[in-house]
């Protein structure tokens, strides 16, 4: 069965407006949500990337864990409350809106990583 050349461009502007539709869909990252990932991106070395440790690491992955919880242990570590190797000295050098955005940001992260 042979198409006519107006069927298929027909066919390749619906495709083009569905991709296009789904390109977006997506939203944009914010200035706010671009300075949490930032920020993450330093816990990235020992928590591992976008907070999700790699299987059998020695220390925590931050990815999914809740924001209170997370606010609570940064906010220990920074008054000393609860000791660390080098955390209570990493902590001090976040301001407590910087903490709130980064357990923000780790709450909302996928324990897994997306597929590609």
């Amino acid at each position: 069965m042979r198409t006519t050349v107006p069927a298929r461009v027909g066919v390749t502007l619906a495709l083009a407006s569905v991709f296009s539709a789904c390109v977006v869909a997506q939203e944009a990252p914010t200035p706010q949500s671009l300075r949490a990932r930032s920020l993450a991106a330093n816990c990235a070395a020992c928590h591992g990337t976008d907070g999700r440790a790699a299987a059998g690491a020695s220390l925590p992955g931050l990815a999914g864990v809740p924001a209170p919880m997370l606010i609570e242990q940064m906010k220990a570590f920074k008054t000393g409350a609860r000791t660390g190797t080098v955390m209570s000295q990493l902590a001090k050098g976040y301001s407590d809106a910087q903490i709130e955005q980064l357990a923000a940001w780790f709450a909302q992260a996928p324990t897994k990583a997306p597929r590609q």
